[in-house]
């Protein structure tokens, strides 16, 4: 499966969960929502996936992604009113520390859902 592919029906997935849930829970709901509409359509994830993250070679703390789906894409998901440049900025992090080629960002918490697309800058 492709990675534009995988990035359809994640975004098929959470068009459904935010349908069916509108807004206004926490986030810890919408990924549970989430993980089911994943396993629904047959794609692989792991839940919060923990890294390791490193600064000049030494290891300084870890972080957890959401999903990380088909060992491919990174989701992050939140559920606030508006996405801001912070939560960007967290979603950019995530996707060099994982290592992987593209990210997910995906916000519940407004009147529609929102989604941002980002990429690894340290991938070719």
């Amino acid at each position: 499966m492709t990675i534009d592919e995988i990035t359809y029906k994640i975004n098929g997935c959470a068009m459904k969960v935010h349908g069916s849930m509108g807004n206004g829970f926490q986030e810890v709901i919408y990924q549970r929502c989430l993980a089911i509409e994943l396993a629904k359509v047959g794609l692989g994830f792991e839940r919060e996936k923990e890294q390791v993250v490193y600064y000049e070679g030494e290891e300084v703390g870890t972080r957890r992604a959401d999903f990380v789906v088909e060992n491919q894409v990174m989701v992050e998901l939140k559920a606030v009113i508006n996405l801001e440049d912070v939560h960007l900025a967290q979603a950019k992090n995530y996707v060099v520390a994982y290592n992987l080629p593209i990210g997910l960002l995906i916000n519940f918490g407004g009147t529609h859902l929102q989604f941002k697309k980002v990429f690894n800058s340290k991938i070719a």
